[in-house]
């Protein structure tokens, strides 16, 4: 038997490496999640104003994390955080929303 070598894992680490591009390719051109359009419905009721809403499940389809991004003129000249707390104030989510990307 042959003797391991760090030249013979590269294969198996660039294969690794890819799959979460895969997936990521694969869910771009995926149709929306259930619970995507549920959080989008949600923040539809909730900002009326908003010029376009997006909710992407980046939990690996779980449903357990969403980038929410929402453009309104309510979130004109606010910032991060305080777009953040006007989006948890309207309770747009079962769950209040904890992570903060900008």
């Amino acid at each position: 038997m042959a003797a391991w070598s760090p030249a013979a894992a590269v294969p198996l680490l660039r294969g690794t490496r890819r799959l979460p591009l895969l997936h990521w390719a694969q869910r771009m051109f995926a149709s929306q999640t259930e619970g995507e359009l549920k959080v989008i419905q949600i923040l539809k009721e909730k900002f009326p104003r908003a010029t376009a809403i997006k909710v992407t499940d980046i939990s690996g389809g779980c449903g357990a994390m969403y980038e929410i991004k929402i453009e309104s003129e309510e979130f004109k000249e606010k910032r991060t955080v305080q777009q953040h707390q006007m989006v948890n104030q309207r309770g747009s989510c079962d769950a209040p929303l904890t992570g903060i990307r900008d």
